[in-house]
């Protein structure tokens, strides 16, 4: 069956990075939609990527829109960030790096 709003672990990352993209007040609409069919692969369970995966769904969920936007939306490019670095070490690479330009 054919997802609306993606499904898998990294098209969902990718949809999300999408969202906090967007001025923190548009960042969350919507945003819950694309946690609803995230799913840690089978070998990242039980690691730092399914916990901070756990995190990030947890936050975007229970966020309430119009409120602490700004924090929240932060908090949550801040996870997305250290669930793409936790990604690159378990597929191997040492010392992953976000770089400065953002």
């Amino acid at each position: 069956m054919e997802s609306k709003f993606g499904r898998g672990f990294v098209v969902n990352l990718v949809l999300l990075s999408r969202h906090f993209a967007l001025p923190p007040e548009q960042a969350f609409y919507g945003a819950s939609d694309h946690v609803t069919e995230m799913t840690v692969p089978p070998s990242l369970k039980g690691t730092e990527v399914a916990q901070l995966t756990e995190r990030l769904k947890k936050l975007i969920l229970w966020h309430k829109i119009g409120m602490d936007d700004k924090q929240e939306a932060e908090a949550a490019k801040k996870l997305i960030a250290k669930l793409i670095l936790a990604v690159d070490r378990e597929l191997g690479i040492e010392d992953p790096d976000m770089g400065s330009f953002d």
